[in-house]
């Protein structure tokens, strides 16, 4: 009995080693291998096959082995399986497709035993026959066992071909061995089946973190692909980094789940951005909210010439002065105006710096005066109509400014937010604008630099604050807790002056650190953005060089940009051509 009883004990034991093995694969590929090789040796099979169902009713070839003819392809090897898959059913008939034993067993999920293929009548072997009369080998064996899900689903068949005994000679697969492999098989269908569905989560969460990224880029033409470049350039220089075996990165290293970590935290840095309203996002003018209010501006422009004409007519019908000298004044007047006009226009676009002396001309002309006849509190929204409402209304006709920065265009701020305030749980240093927006005319068109006003920059930079406050109500995994920091830290600078927690190098790690670099050179090498040109690649170096010596990004990482020559692997992917100039690295190495 103890004779007997040792190798079932032995088998019972090696079952359990297997499951725990199999149960312990995370890499889907690797445990597809590890079945088909594990059911081979506990049968001491010479070959055996792996096929997956296929949503399209169809037995995929995943893994093959045949040892005694050098054949492994699929799965860790990297060759791939040629042969069709196997169709459950005829595309002509839709009849159930019984000749091949294979598809057969996945139909019926019964396991098959064949002693000798040749000499089977049941199934067509005539593809078997063909491929021994091209090998010079002899299938004749065969065990053909389903794989079946906790829901009692086939969704693939393990084929083990040509049983051997310790001499190698071919022998039967025996009726005592069989139920292991199916016990194996049972095992194996469970931890495969719950690989797929992680496998499926996995990939139904990276289609929908890239489906907001491109929402984002889509949403306005000033970011492009932006979300989608970003994470690329990052992945470069990680690698980069990864493979530094001398330099200050020569103990830095990613795990296979800390680069996946690192992918989803790169297409999820700046998913606050759908909390920024587009005409932030876009604004290409001083003067544009929803619209570019110059075209309001320029009707007034109208308006005061009308009337300088107007007052000029009626001078004449009453005699009051010289025709000739009153016709000199209205030319005048009406050269001034268009002159001013010009300016302020100039001065909309917002792509040169504006001096003190021209803030104080815009001051200057929005002294001007027209006269409005209509009542200016008709047609309103509500929220419009409340900031109407905090002054009372001017009996027509009233003289009014050109420019005018009035109470009405001042949006309060209604409470400080939660994550401004100064003791808030996400650790964020912000400065608060006093007003939520002010859409003052004078007050817009003297913005020194670009189109944004500093209630504007504050909106525009409260997508970091945003993107950290969501992903981090986010559930994530242990293996993913560390995605709410790269995604958030891509506006911090490395003498803390950064945005929104005002870090320092040291407080960062490397990967929120190439998040950063990444983050600024797609930035100034985009080739999508309508309200600037794309940088040379030699100008784009040249200003993140400054950023370095400024201390704002990280001087090692920027150094190994160059060095690694991630900057010129970058540009040949995703630059225009014209871009493409020399750049020498040496000055920037010291």
């Amino acid at each position: 009995m103890t004779a007997q009883s040792d190798p079932a004990l032995n088998n019972f034991q090696r079952l359990i080693d297997i499951g725990i093995a199999l149960s312990a694969e995370r890499d889907i590929n690797r445990l597809m291998e590890k079945i088909l090789l594990e059911a081979k040796d506990l049968t001491a099979a010479d070959g055996g096959t792996l096929y997956i169902k296929t949503e399209e009713d169809a037995l995929k070839f995943e893994i093959m082995r045949t040892d005694s003819l050098n054949i492994a392809l699929g799965g860790t090897t990297g060759k791939d399986i040629t042969f069709p898959p196997i169709r459950l059913f005829d595309p002509e008939t839709g009849q159930p497709n019984q000749k091949n034993i294979a598809s057969y067993c996945a139909l019926t999920g019964e396991s098959i035993n064949i002693q000798d293929a040749y000499e089977a009548e049941s199934f067509d072997f005539s593809g078997t026959k063909k491929f021994d009369e091209g090998t010079g080998y002899r299938s004749k064996s065969f065990l053909t066992v389903p794989l079946k899900n906790s829901q009692d689903e086939i969704i693939g068949v393990i084929q083990l071909l040509n049983a051997t005994d310790p001499s190698g000679t071919v022998i039967p697969f025996s009726k005592e061995i069989q139920p292991l492999v199916e016990a194996l098989a049972s095992q194996a269908a469970v931890a495969l089946d719950n690989q797929q569905l992680l496998e499926s989560q996995r990939k139904l969460l990276e289609s929908f973190i890239e489906l907001i990224a491109s929402a984002i880029d889509a949403k306005s033409p000033y970011t492009g692909g932006h979300c989608q470049r970003v994470p690329e350039l990052t992945k470069m220089l990680a690698k980069a980094a990864c493979d530094d075996k001398d330099g200050p990165f020569k103990d830095f290293d990613l795990t296979e789940e800390q680069w996946y970590e690192l992918h989803i935290g790169a297409w999820l840095h700046d998913c606050g951005k759908v909390t920024t309203p587009e005409y932030v996002v876009d604004k290409a003018v001083k003067l544009e909210t929803i619209y570019n209010r110059v075209h309001e501006v320029r009707m007034r422009f109208e308006v005061a010439k009308r009337e300088a004409e107007i007052e000029y007519y009626k001078a004449l019908l009453a005699g009051n002065g010289d025709p000739d000298e009153l016709k000199v004044a209205l030319d005048a007047q009406l050269a001034k105006l268009d002159a001013d006009w010009e300016f302020v226009a100039k001065a909309n676009v917002g792509d040169e710096f504006m001096a003190p002396e021209d803030q104080d001309r815009i001051r200057e002309i929005g002294k001007i005066q027209w006269t409005r006849t209509l009542d200016d509190r008709l047609g309103l929204s509500f929220e419009e109509r409340k900031r109407k409402d905090r002054t009372p209304p001017v009996p027509v006709p009233a003289k009014e400014y050109l420019l005018a920065d009035r109470d009405d265009h001042v949006v309060y701020r209604d409470a400080l937010e939660p994550a401004a305030q100064p003791d808030n749980p996400f650790g964020f240093k912000l400065n608060i604008p006093e007003h939520k927006y002010n859409f003052g005319e004078i007050y817009n068109l003297c913005i020194a630099r670009g189109t944004l006003t500093e209630e504007e920059r504050f909106k525009i930079n409260d997508h970091i604050v945003q993107t950290i406050i969501m992903l981090e109500q986010l559930p994530f995994p242990k293996h993913l807790k560390r995605v709410p920091e790269y995604a958030g830290g891509h506006h911090e600078k490395m003498d803390g002056t950064g945005y929104p927690r005002k870090l320092t190098e040291e407080e960062m790690s490397v990967p929120a650190r190439i998040m950063a670099i990444a983050d600024i050179f797609e930035a100034l090498t985009a080739a999508d953005r309508p309200y600037k040109d794309p940088k040379k690649l030699s100008d784009s170096i040249k200003i993140m060089s400054f950023m370095k010596k400024d201390a704002h990004i990280d001087g090692e990482l920027f150094k190994l940009f160059l060095t690694s020559g991630v900057f010129k692997e970058y540009a040949d992917r995703f630059l225009e051509p014209y871009q493409i100039d020399d750049v020498d690295i040496t000055k920037y190495l010291e």
